[in-house]
């Protein structure tokens, strides 16, 4: 009973801080979400914990204490897949950036050539 208490508790307090991030704007929607998530899964797991067993039968898992762990390794694995994707789309976004102020950069210097040498080579009037 005591450990289903403490998975509760702590379902509870990661969905309190969770929103806490949230409400701050230390942590945005998506991300949000997916913590609510786990922080739900734990509190359910907490006051249901024979979900654990129900769901271990029902995946042929003959330890059911080994399938949160399972899980548990397989939301990680999903998690930095996912972080490592949106990683590599902001680089690719940096990169175009990058080249597209390399481009702005070089017709200004253009600009400023050719502004420069038109008021060289105008006629003064004195």
């Amino acid at each position: 009973m005591t450990a289903q208490i403490t998975a509760a508790l702590l379902g509870l307090a990661l969905a309190g801080s969770i929103l806490y991030l949230v409400r701050r704007d230390h942590l945005h929607g998506p991300y949000a979400l997916w913590w609510l998530i786990v922080a739900a899964a734990t509190l359910v797991l907490g006051f249901v914990p024979r979900t654990i067993d129900w769901l271990a039968h029902l995946t042929g898992i003959a330890y059911p204490p080994v399938l949160p762990i399972i899980i548990g390794l397989s939301l990680i694995l999903l998690r930095l897949l996912q972080l490592d994707i949106e990683r590599s789309r902001q680089e690719r976004q940096i990169r175009r950036l990058n080249q597209k102020l390399a481009i702005l950069e070089e017709e200004l210097t253009t600009l400023r050539r050719a502004m420069t040498s038109r008021t060289e080579s105008a006629p003064r009037s004195d």
